[in-house]
């Protein structure tokens, strides 16, 4: 999932002279050994995999609009490796559960005893069910709430065509639970197939093998041969329209946004080449993106065969394209290869940050790799201001990450990409390379932990290569907190003129010639706004907007940072544009920036609350668990005396302005914050 940061233009971006090498992280007192650990499968789930697991699963749902609800069964097919043991535990998370039973083997069912306990607030309520013979197979009926946390139901009127509702799922991390009964838990990986029910007018889709030529009658059956984890468990159903990109790849979104989808995305079949040539086969046959509407969460989730993909990258220019790249790459990296709980979640998201800059390294070129990687390493470096240190660590020990959607972005994303360009830099790339293929085919379809990642590497890349990377080293990466002496350093040498126009304005007032920012892409205006001041006057702010109509932007990626600018300097100009801003998109990292910044003042936190209120009906409840979250906890300072107020701000063009291009990541990520 990418909660990610810039973009990358798949189109080769202009040279630009000059040097930026982002300032050095946190360095840390030298590896200490890790204490030893007892063993848990994953504290986020009460599953007991190593009892009983689930091989396969069968779904028979209807989907009713009205309701706001999933309803049905869902049949396991079990492996009992515990000979004593008399228990199916499962998760869920305010599900209604109508019976329970059990096969008989004689082509029959018999009712089985279960018990639902009370509902923790992080885990959800667990589901114990009584099997005393062991079945081979249970079935679970059952109801899902109209407030589960992993399905957003939307009214005609918040699509973008306005005639059809619309659902769409967000499984990961431990959200899967709140719409299906399961081991809600990356360490259980199955096979599984669905019947699903809906209103004829309406598309259902789901992560496995959706047909592009499927016509609309209300009856949808799908099958995923290859066994997954349960967060990359998908469903959506709406008015979608599906055009192919190549053989193997296309797009599903609402018929209006279609062709500009297409037109976006029409290097998809070049990324997948290119993970190929690196990284070995694409083993999940075909690669479709589902364009989802803007209240989506994330920038991007990877459910295997369909990608879910926000509007906001849609910029008309490709250069946010990266987000592609990075949910492309977790077919090897995380959907073939997974993390087994979350307190290894890095090798989902380190692992996928990497490959993703590889890939646009080859298809947009080493400047943009760069730009994105410095972007990254200096947020890393911000996040780690006062961060909770046992967060800071990549082999996260068990009770240190309460709620699994608390990941650290830095650590999960940057820090893991970071300690394996570390290990491509010691040990050459070629022989890493080999290592990292090596790495997919070994664990595919496997869910492992930082440990049985760390006793691979030391076999089959350490020790095949001695003396270029010492045990210490290694371990200090995976169990210290901080950032190593030992990592290695990037330049954007196209930064270096954004620093230099950046300084000269802010020295003289002089904004530097259209001539140079006319060149400038997303990743070039985000670290100019970025390394602004904390706050600047209002005649500052005016002077930005008139020259790159930053207030109303269409870009994401660039409101996300200049709107939390604005709010600290009390440029009230630009609060209509928030608001509207707020309201319109429901993608978390781009709007948590600004929600933050307003809950600190009281006019702010009132204007945050009155926005809230309008915009939470089109918010995912992800979304709307976390601006809540902010809201509660602000203490806000009296609001200052209002200043001078500097003129209008103007009014964006219609199209996005060239001096401002679109930038907004995902690939990006944050992982709590996508």
């Amino acid at each position: 999932m990418r909660n990610p940061i810039l973009a990358l233009p798949l189109l080769a971006a202009v040279l630009i002279g000059g040097c930026t090498m982002e300032n050095p992280a946190p360095v840390t007192p030298a590896a200490t050994p890790k204490p030893a650990e007892t063993k848990v499968v994953d504290e986020h789930s009460y599953a007991e995999p190593q009892r009983v697991e689930i091989v396969d699963l069968a779904l028979d749902l209807k989907l009713d609009f009205d309701t706001k609800t999933l309803a049905g069964t869902a049949t396991y097919t079990l492996e009992w490796k515990d000979m004593g043991a008399k228990a199916l535990l499962l998760d869920t998370r305010a599900l209604t559960i109508d019976k329970v039973e059990g096969a008989d083997g004689k082509g029959g069912w018999a009712p089985l005893t279960f018990k639902l306990a009370a509902a923790d607030p992080v885990l959800g309520s667990k589901l114990s069910i009584d099997t005393p013979q062991r079945n081979e197979q249970v079935r679970v009926t059952y109801k899902t709430s109209p407030e589960a946390s992993g399905l957003q139901w939307l009214d005609p009127a918040m699509t973008e065509g306005k005639q059809l509702p619309y659902m769409f799922s967000q499984s990961q991390q431990i959200h899967a639970r709140s719409w299906v009964p399961l081991q809600d838990t990356p360490s259980v990986r199955y096979t599984y197939t669905a019947h699903v029910s809906s209103r004829p007018d309406v598309m259902v889709l789901m992560s496995a093998d959706n047909d592009p030529n499927a016509v609309r009658d209300g009856d949808y059956s799908f099958k995923m041969p290859q066994r997954i984890p349960s967060y990359l468990m998908a469903i959506a159903a709406g008015d979608l329209a599906f055009k192919s990109i190549s053989p193997r790849s296309g797009v599903w979104t609402e018929p209006a946004s279609l062709d500009r989808a297409v037109a976006e995305f029409e290097d998809t079949e070049k990324m997948i080449a290119t993970a190929e040539a690196l990284y070995g086969p694409y083993r999940w046959d075909r690669y479709d993106m589902l364009v989802l509407p803007p209240s989506f969460p994330y920038g991007g989730m990877e459910n295997p065969r369909l990608s879910f993909i926000t509007p906001t990258v849609i910029v008309g220019d490709k250069t946010l394209v990266s987000l592609i790249a990075h949910e492309l790459a977790h077919s090897w990296s995380g959907n073939l290869v997974t993390f087994s709980s979350a307190k290894d979640a890095w090798l989902n998201e380190g692992f996928t940050t990497y490959v993703e800059s590889r890939i646009t390294e080859v298809l947009s070129g080493k400047d943009v790799s760069d730009m994105n990687t410095v972007i990254d390493r200096n947020e890393l470096k911000d996040e780690f201001k006062g961060a909770d240190p046992q967060l800071q660590v990549l082999a996260t020990k068990a009770g240190a990450l309460k709620d699994p959607d608390n990941n650290l972005r830095g650590t999960v994303y940057t820090k893991g990409a970071w300690f394996l360009q570390f290990l491509e830099q010691r040990i050459g790339r070629d022989k890493f390379d080999a290592f990292l293929r090596g790495y997919f085919d070994h664990f595919a379809f496997q869910s492992i932990d930082s440990e049985q990642f760390a006793k691979y590497a030391k076999a089959n890349l350490l020790a095949k290569n001695p003396g270029l990377v010492t045990d210490a080293e290694f371990e200090e990466w995976l169990y210290q907190p901080g950032v190593p002496a030992t990592a290695p350093q990037v330049l954007a040498r196209r930064f270096g003129v954004v620093d230099s126009a950046r300084l000269a304005w802010l020295g003289s007032g002089q904004l530097p010639p259209a001539v140079i920012t006319d060149a400038w892409t997303s990743q070039e205006w985000v670290h100019f706004i970025e390394n602004l001041p904390e706050t600047l006057s209002l005649e500052q702010l005016a002077q930005l907007d008139k020259a790159y109509y930053f207030t109303g932007t269409k870009n994401g990626e660039i409101a996300q940072r200049w709107y939390p600018l604005a709010v600290r300097s009390g440029y009230t100009q630009a609060n209509e544009a928030i608001a509207a801003f707020l309201q319109r998109i429901g993608r978390r990292k781009l709007i948590l920036p600004t929600y933050t910044e307003l809950a600190k003042t009281e006019a702010g936190l009132a204007l945050a609350k009155q926005v809230f209120e309008k915009a939470r009906p089109g918010y995912h409840p992800i979304t709307s668990g976390s601006v809540q979250k902010i809201l509660d906890e602000a203490k806000p300072a009296p609001t200052p005396a209002p200043a001078a107020q500097a003129p209008a701000a103007p009014t964006a063009p219609t199209s996005p302005a060239p001096q401002a291009p679109a930038k907004d990541p995902d690939a990006a990520a944050a992982l709590l914050g996508g």
